[in-house]
């Protein structure tokens, strides 16, 4: 065993005490005289038991056999009605009805040839069933405010008793200082009242160990109401009259009369002690309690609402004494004296202690015991008077016996009786004389294990008659242990301190007295100790986090299946799991707590015990949070500009404070708002504040930590600063758009805490830049002013000053101003527009004057609009397309034009303002360029070396169509392509075409190309497989020349005619499926976001595209080679006007609505093989 070097002082000291007081015990093997190691005490008979056992069980060599007494009287086990057991003087009583014949005070006597012990008195006790006596109690008549007593008399039976006195409604009768039950359990009234006639006064006893309660016969009370007075006086007068006449001085109904002035009280110490003292009289008496000579015991208590009784609990000797009660009314008093007796039943001093002697050996038996009255002593002798049984050698005396020369056959059993008038109390000492070689009661090759520096402890228990001594050699090893690192103990336990690993073997226990000697071998183990660490150490965890501990061990590996992992805070373990609510929650060797507070702050120790070790590992947890708010803010050294504010730093919950912030109020403009001012360092708690003019200022302060801001202070005292003059101008002076010869002036307004003063107004002044003339003024109040100017767009100098009623603001700057814009009034000239392919030109025009732009010119701008097709010279309504070029520029290119087709082109300039007028219109022609793809390509029929091939016109020719370029491959599943062959239609009419001398059972790649004299569009491409040899070798015709066949796919299509017809009616009334009403009352996340992903549903209010139709598709769509985007030439602006120059929507290029460029092929959706 071991014992662990954190925290284990307690227990090795413990340890060490019970090595030092264990005694050596007899082992059976040895004849001994009889020991009773077990027996009972008080034994109640209740009714509802199913058998009673009174136990007597006791140990000794020869084997003891057991005797009874009754009462003194011997009783005889063989008596049919009990059962008996084996080998033990235990015997049951059946609860078969005769059990009250059992009743009465026993004693067990175990005895075999050496001697004989007896044991305490046992006590049977068969209760009877308490019950009151059947009696007629007569009615009770009294007049009012006489005095009464209503008997209980309750039975007798098993204690507790408790009484209670209760109405037929089993409603308590209600106690005071008027009315009182008495321990006994009658109920005192010192005067009754009116209200006090029932006729159910009802005594309740109650025995609990029992489970029984008894009513005695309902009692009937009559108070007859006194009538002295004149019938004609009032009621109040009546009562008042017949009270009195009954007014008496107190006279004591407890203690009764007959028990004199003074009372003789004797109770046992411990117990609990009640003096009664109730007095009749009217008024009713008042009781109080005085010990004579002394104070209250502090222990005492009386009743709040009557003082009748005087309770002390736990009574002591120092209660005893002398004491006094005394009832008082208005007519006089009258008192009562307890003389307190405090006694006790015997309880030993000195017990007589068991022994073991050898031969000639001397000895002694103390015996003392303490009571009040002092008990006297009586010894005996296995069971027998010691006076008519004396050994040789005895010396006798009161308390004591000694022995001298023992011999064997001075074995026996003493027994020393305490007896006062209280009580009796015995006990046994055993006398064994014994010679014998020493018996190692340890087991040989016990093997024991400690870890480490720890102590290890090696047991040889022993018994040795006469004395032995003990000696602990290294096995295999002749000499002793020596040394300061072992010690061994008187009952031959051998302790090793500060073991280590050389320490592990064998080690040899020798016992030898005069008889002999014996040995015993013991195996030590030596472990690894436990070791832990607790990660993160020391946290510092802001208010409302996580915290996180985890506790890593080390443990030697024949330890681990008993290492078991806790966790504590502040020394209180957690419970295994953590708290019910969850937040705090201990999974092993993990503690995680949850929206952590600052009552989770403190140490926490994971600890580890194991079967030989324990230790612990300690982390202090740091709950941080937000300062508590400064207080006592203070304003000194008040000045126009400036004053001093001091506070009071409040609580930094573990962190900190880095910085105050404070801040004011006193806009004016908006009050209550509360502005940041300053910052100050963590460490200062004052500051100077700089103020400005004309403001009721008030302070506030928050502190600021780690974690966090705290709440603001309470605000300052107000300080107001007097007015002065503006010390800024105002900023961002500027020209808002206005007409031509017109300037809107405006600034940014000084803020309210900017103004220093009331009436604040700007003085705006201005000038044509550079000209000798003198500054035109005025002052305004708000911040914009309107001046006209001769000319457009010219310059000015202006300036703007800020003043209020205590002077001028700083000498203002002079800014740089224009007056407003008009259109600008020429248009440019188009030198050329050169045509680079069929979808791009390149445009070159001659820049417009400067004093004609009259503003600043932003750029310029080209508008251009298709006139007709070249290829079937059909004329197109206009539609603008306009595009932006900024800046001083003569040259752009406009792309993504219509290849084939004739454009009308027109450029302009603008400003600021607008644009001005359009120039010439300058009309050019685009040339041929190569169609777009086919708009669909499609097997329509395979046979085994056959296929033939259907197309659509691509949706833009962009030229004279010349024919198409068919071209095909075989391709296989590993992705290898064979030879590509090529077919060139040369009718621009056909449509189709039949491929033959195809391979049966292969899967072709189809390719078709539209052609111009340009060259050949992108193409389009299909995948199909001929077919095999065999029967499905033209299948498809045949089938399809069949007329059932026609006849049944006629059908299916009429069908789905008609279900769409119905379904979208249904829809256009508002009808919805079921499923559909069940998922718009119950939609699923994960089924609406698959719908959101594929086309929309329609409804009669959905004015939205469908997800996936032509708008969406056209906005991926893939620019062709000529398809130049406007984003590459101009600024974006892809706005398109009408002929009048407004605004009509998006640029959206030269294609036609509805247009949709795709790159798609689809698959064959008949069966390609057999």
């Amino acid at each position: 065993m071991g014992l662990p070097l954190c925290g284990r002082g307690l227990i090795l000291s413990l340890i060490l005490v019970l090595l030092r007081l264990s005694t050596a015990e007899i082992p059976l093997s040895v004849q001994q005289v009889p020991t009773i190691i077990k027996q009972s005490y008080v034994q109640v008979a209740f009714p509802f038991d199913e058998y009673f056992q009174i136990e007597c069980e006791a140990k000794g060599n020869p084997e003891p056999k057991f005797s009874w007494t009754k009462d003194d009287k011997p009783f005889d086990l063989s008596d049919p009605r009990i059962i008996v057991s084996n080998n033990s003087g235990t015997f049951k009583i059946p609860n078969e009805g005769h059990i009250s014949h059992f009743q009465g005070k026993y004693r067990c006597f175990a005895s075999n040839r050496l001697g004989t012990a007896i044991s305490e008195e046992i006590e049977f006790i068969v209760p009877s069933v308490p019950k009151f006596p059947k009696e007629k109690i007569e009615p009770m008549d009294v007049e009012e405010g006489d005095s009464i007593v209503l008997p209980c008399n309750p039975p007798k039976g098993l204690p507790p008793l408790h009484i209670y006195w209760m109405n037929i409604e089993l409603e308590h009768i209600k106690q005071d200082e008027r009315v009182y039950m008495s321990q006994k359990g009658d109920l005192y009234f010192a005067n009754v009242e009116e209200k006090d006639s029932r006729n159910d006064y009802c005594c309740f006893a109650a025995f609990p160990k029992l489970r029984t309660i008894v009513q005695k016969m309902p009692m009937k009370l009559t108070v007859n109401s006194l009538k002295h007075a004149n019938d004609s006086s009032s009621s109040t007068e009546i009562s008042s009259k017949a009270n009195s006449i009954k007014q008496r001085k107190p006279k004591l109904l407890l203690p009764p009369a007959q028990s004199g002035s003074s009372t003789e009280i004797t109770v046992l110490k411990g117990e609990t002690l009640i003096l009664e003292c109730f007095a009749e009289g009217l008024p009713t008496p008042q009781v109080e309690w005085r010990k004579l000579g002394s104070e209250l015991p502090k222990s005492s208590e009386t009743e709040e609402k009557c003082k009748n009784a005087l309770k002390i609990e736990n009574i002591s000797y120092h209660d005893k004494g002398n004491y006094r009660c005394i009832a008082n009314n208005s007519l006089g008093k009258t008192s009562h004296d307890f003389h307190v007796t405090v006694e006790e039943p015997p309880s030993w001093k000195k017990k007589p202690q068991s022994a073991v002697y050898s031969t000639g050996s001397n000895g002694i038996l103390l015996c003392e015991a303490e009571g009040e009255p002092q008990p006297t002593i009586k010894w005996r002798v296995n069971g027998l008077p010691i006076e008519n049984h004396p050994f040789p050698g005895d010396v006798m005396f009161p308390r004591e016996i000694s022995f001298t020369n023992l011999q064997p056959n001075h074995s026996a059993v003493y027994q020393c009786e305490a007896s006062n008038s209280h009580g009796t109390i015995l006990a046994n000492a055993n006398i064994d004389v014994v010679d014998v070689v020493p018996l190692i009661k340890t087991k040989n090759e016990e093997n024991y294990a400690t870890v480490v520096g720890y102590s290890a402890f090696l047991h040889c228990e022993y018994f040795a008659s006469p004395k032995a001594t003990v000696s602990w050699e290294v096995a295999d090893e002749a000499h002793p242990l020596e040394g300061s690192r072992y010690h061994t103990y008187e009952n031959g336990t051998l302790e090793i301190y500060r073991t280590t690993e050389e320490d592990a073997g064998s080690y040899s226990c020798w016992v030898d007295n005069a008889m002999g000697k014996a040995v015993i071998t013991a195996n030590l183990d030596i472990r690894n100790a436990t070791k832990l660490k607790v990660s993160p150490k020391n946290p510092r965890i802001p208010k409302s986090h996580v915290l996180e501990l985890h506790c890593e061990s080390q443990c030697d590996s024949h330890l681990k299946h008993s290492l078991k992992l806790s966790w504590s805070k502040n020394g209180k373990v957690f419970e295994i799991n953590g708290t019910e609510d969850g937040r705090i929650v201990i999974d092993g060797a993990n503690l995680t707590i949850s929206n952590i507070s600052v009552e989770d702050q403190g140490i926490y120790s994971c600890s580890a015990q194991t079967a030989l070790d324990s230790t612990s590992e300690k982390t202090q947890v740091t709950v941080l949070g937000v300062p508590d708010p400064p207080g006592n803010l203070l304003l000194s050294e008040r000045q126009n500009r400036s004053v001093r504010l001091s506070w009071e730093a409040g609580d930094d919950h573990n962190s900190n404070i880095s910085e105050y912030i404070v801040e004011f109020e006193g806009n004016r403009e908006d009050p209550g708002r509360w502005e940041e001012l300053t910052r100050v360092p963590g460490e200062e708690t004052e500051v100077v504040l700089s103020l400005a003019p004309y403001v009721s200022y008030q302070f506030r302060v928050t502190a600021v930590n780690e974690v966090g801001r705290s709440h603001p202070s309470q605000p300052s005292d107000h300080h107001e600063t007097p007015p002065a003059a503006p010390d800024k101008n105002p900023q961002n002076i500027r020209v808002q758009a206005s007409q031509p010869k017109e300037m809107i002036i405006k600034w940014e307004p000084l803020k309210s805490m900017e103004q220093n003063g009331p009436g604040l107004e700007y003085r705006v002044s201005w000038k044509p830049q550079g000209a000798p003339e003198e500054w035109e003024e005025e002052t305004v109040t708000n911040h914009t002013l309107r001046v006209m100017t001769p000319t457009v767009y010219a310059p000015y100098d202006v300036q703007v000053q800020a003043i209020n009623q205590l002077g001028s603001g700083p000498e203002p700057q002079t800014v740089t101003l224009y007056s407003g814009e008009d259109y600008p009034s020429t248009a440019p000239v188009i030198h050329r527009v050169d045509v680079l392919n069929s979808t791009l030109v390149k445009v070159t025009w001659s820049s417009i004057p400067k004093e004609t732009v009259h503003g600043l010119l932003r750029g310029y701008q080209i508008n251009w609009w298709k006139t007709k097709s070249l290829l079937d010279g059909r004329t197109h309504p206009k539609e603008v397309n306009i595009l932006r070029f900024s800046g001083q520029r003569n040259s752009g290119m406009v792309p993504s034009l219509d290849a084939f087709s004739e454009f009308h082109l027109t450029v302009l300039a603008y400003n600021s303002k607008g644009a001005g007028p359009e120039s010439e219109p300058y009309i050019f022609q685009t040339p041929e360029g190569v169609p777009e793809q086919p708009s669909f390509l499609k097997v329509i029929k395979v046979d085994k070396d056959t296929a033939t091939l259907s197309w659509g016109l691509p949706p833009k020719l962009n030229g004279n169509l010349t024919g198409y370029l068919l071209q095909y491959q075989i391709i296989n599943d590993t992705y290898e392509i064979g030879e590509l062959n090529e077919i060139n239609v040369t009718s621009p009419s056909k449509s189709s075409w039949h491929l033959s001398n195809l391979n049966a059972t292969t899967k072709y790649k189809f390719y078709l190309r539209a052609c111009t004299s340009k060259g050949c569009g992108k193409p389009i491409s299909e995948e199909s497989a001929t077919l095999g040899e065999g029967k499905y070798a033209g299948l498809y015709d045949d089938i399809s020349t069949q007329g059932w066949f026609i006849g049944l796919m006629c059908a299916i299509a009429l069908l789905t005619l008609v279900l769409l017809t119905v379904c979208f009616v249904k829809r256009n009334r508002g009808g919805k499926y079921s499923v559909k009403e069940k998922e718009d009352l119950h939609p699923d996340p994960e089924v609406q976001s698959a719908k959101d992903e594929t086309f929309g549903e329609y409804s009669d209010s959905d004015e939205k595209p469908l997800k996936g139709s032509l708008r969406s598709l056209g906005r991926n769509m893939q620019p062709t080679e000529s398809a130049d985007s406007l984003v590459e030439y101009g600024e974006g602006d892809h706005s398109i006007f009408n002929e009048d120059g407004s605004f009509i929507g998006a640029y959206t290029g030269a294609k036609e609505k509805g247009s949709v460029e795709s790159n798609g092929s689809s698959t064959a959706t008949f069966p390609l093989r057999a």
